[in-house]
C-alpha cells in the first residue's frame, strides 16, 4: 500500500478499547446509581476484575498511564488499605461469592508491592469473590523492581499469566526513554516465573520510540524470543504531550517519522511470523497453541480496556484510582487523583467520578467496532439481526466507506465490511465511521498508525 494513501487516513482516532470511548464519560454519577448498576448484574454472570496500582519508583518518559512516582512505601501501603475497603464495599453491595473468571492487576507497577501486601490483597479478593477453577489471573510486571520472593507471592495468589514490560533492549533507546533494563534482568524474572509455575508469559514491546530503527526493533524481538514468550504485544508509541506533559522530555526530532514507524511495525510482524506467532488484531501476536490464538481462530476474541483478550465476561469491575469498569448498564470510571480517591473510600463512599450509560445504538455499534478491531471484518447482516437493526440504519456509514474502498482501505459487499491485510494498520479509521460520537468533540487522540 502506498505511503501517501496510509498518511491520508492516518488521522487521530480512539483506540476503541471500549465504546462509547472513555473520552465521553461524564461527571455526576451518583453513589445510588452505581449501587443500582452493581446490583443489576445477574448473580450467575461471571465477573472480570481490574485492580489499578498507580505507583512506580521511576517515570518512563513514554508512559501514558495514570501513575505516581514515589520512593517511599508508606503511601503505597496506605493506598492498599483503601483499595481493600473498596473491594469489600463492592462485594457487600453485590453479594459476596460472585463468580470471577478473569482478574487483571495493572498500573503503574503492581509489582512494586511487597510480598505481604500481595498476600493481603489476594486474601481480600478471595473473601469477597469466588474465583472459578479456570480463572485467568494476570499481572503486569516491571522486571526492574521484581524479586523472586515477590513472584512467589503473586504465584501463591493464583497468578497464571504475567506481562513483562520490555519496550526495547537497546541502551541508547532505553536512556532516551528513562528506562534502563538489561536483558539479564528480564530473563531472570522470566525464569523465576517458570520456576513458580507461571508459564503464561507475555512480552510488551514498542515501536516508534526515540532512536529506534527497524534493525533495533528486530534485535529486540530476537532477544526476547530467547525467553520463549507465549504472546507479544507490540504497541506503537503515542506521542501526546498535551495530555502527558512529561513526554516533552522526549525531543520530537529524535522520534521516528511516519514511514519509519510503519516500516518498524511491518518488519516486526513479519519476523514474529517466522517465529510461529499468529498476528492478532492490531498489535498482538500469540503462539498457535496459546489461548488467545485459539480464541482468535474460533471467533471468540474480545477487546476491552486491557486490549485484546480471551476474557468473555460481560461485566468488568474496576478497583482503585482511575480504574474503569463496564457493567450491563454502562461504563464507569473512578476518581483519578489518588488523594481524592482515598478520601472518598475512607468516608465510606464509592470513588466513582464519571460514567456513560448505554443508550440508543451503543451496544450495536460497540459490537461492530469490536468485530472490526478483532477480525478486520464484520458482517453487518449478522449483527443487525442480533440487535434488531437493519442495513438501512447504516446508510450514512455505507456511503462514507466508498472513498475507503476506492483507496483499497476497506471493501463493502452485501453488508460485509472487510479491511485488507495491507491496510490493517488503518482499522481504527474504519471503526470511526461507525462511531456516532466521533468528530462531535475536539479531543486529542493518537494517530491511527
Amino acid at each position: 500500500m502506498k505511503t501517501e494513501t496510509i498518511q491520508k487516513y492516518d488521522k487521530g482516532v480512539p483506540r476503541y478499547t471500549s465504546y462509547p470511548t472513555a473520552h465521553l464519560f461524564k461527571p455526576g454519577f451518583t453513589q445510588e446509581l452505581y449501587c443500582d448498576w452493581l446490583k443489576a448484574v445477574p448473580e450467575d454472570m461471571p465477573l472480570s476484575l481490574y485492580s489499578h496500582i498507580p505507583y512506580c519508583d521511576s517515570l518512563c518518559w513514554f508512559c501514558g498511564c495514570h501513575t505516581k512516582i514515589t520512593q517511599k512505601y508508606k503511601p503505597i501501603h496506605e493506598y492498599l488499605g483503601s483499595l481493600r475497603k473498596e473491594i469489600a464495599m463492592t462485594a457487600d453491595v453485590m453479594g459476596r461469592g460472585r463468580p470471577v473468571s478473569h482478574m487483571h492487576f495493572g498500573g503503574g507497577s503492581p509489582t512494586i508491592l511487597i510480598p505481604d501486601d500481595v498476600r493481603d490483597l489476594f486474601k481480600t479478593f478471595n473473601e469477597a469473590f469466588n474465583f472459578t477453577s479456570d480463572a485467568e489471573i494476570a499481572v503486569e510486571i516491571d522486571p526492574r523492581d521484581m524479586s523472586q520472593k515477590a513472584i512467589q507471592a503473586w504465584a501463591e495468589g493464583g497468578v497464571n499469566r504475567a506481562s513483562l514490560g520490555v519496550q526495547d533492549v537497546q541502551e541508547k533507546v532505553q536512556r532516551a526513554i528513562n528506562r534502563i533494563q538489561t536483558i539479564e534482568q528480564t530473563s531472570q524474572v522470566a525464569n523465576w516465573l517458570h520456576e513458580s509455575g507461571v508459564h503464561g508469559i507475555n512480552m510488551d514491546l514498542m515501536y516508534g520510540l526515540p532512536y529506534q530503527t527497524v534493525e533495533s526493533v528486530l534485535e529486540t524481538i530476537h532477544r526476547v524470543m530467547e525467553m520463549a514468550p507465549e504472546r507479544i504485544a507490540l504497541f506503537g508509541y503515542a506521542h501526546i504531550p498535551t495530555l502527558k506533559p512529561h513526554q516533552r522530555l522526549l525531543p520530537e526530532e529524535i522520534l521516528p517519522d511516519f514511514n519509519e514507524r510503519f516500516e518498524q511495525q511491518e518488519a516486526a510482524a513479519e519476523l514474529l511470523g517466522t517465529y510461529g506467532f499468529v498476528r492478532i488484531g492490531l498489535d498482538h501476536f500469540a503462539k498457535q497453541d496459546d489461548p488467545m490464538a485459539i480464541a482468535f481462530k474460533n471467533g471468540n476474541l474480545r477487546r476491552n480496556f486491557q486490549g485484546y483478550t480471551t476474557d468473555k465476561a460481560e461485566a468488568m469491575i474496576g478497583f482503585g484510582a482511575s480504574s474503569i469498569g463496564s457493567l450491563p448498564n454502562g461504563h464507569v470510571q473512578n476518581i483519578v487523583p489518588i488523594r481524592n480517591y482515598r478520601a472518598a473510600i475512607e468516608s465510606g463512599k464509592f470513588a466513582v467520578a464519571k460514567s456513560i450509560p448505554f443508550q440508543g445504538q451503543d451496544k450495536l455499534r460497540a459490537a461492530i467496532i469490536e468485530q472490526l478491531m478483532c477480525y478486520h471484518e464484520v458482517d453487518l447482516n449478522v449483527i443487525c439481526k442480533e440487535y434488531g437493526a437493519t442495513l438501512g440504519d447504516f446508510e450514512y456509514e455505507l456511503e462514507a466507506i466508498k472513498p475507503f474502498a476506492k483507496d483499497e482501505i476497506a471493501t463493502h459487499e452485501n453488508g460485509v465490511i472487510t479491511i485488507p491485510y495491507e491496510a490493517r494498520a488503518l482499522v481504527r479509521a474504519v471503526c470511526a465511521l461507525f462511531d456516532q460520537y466521533h468528530g462531535k468533540r475536539e479531543l486529542v487522540y493518537s494517530q491511527a498508525v
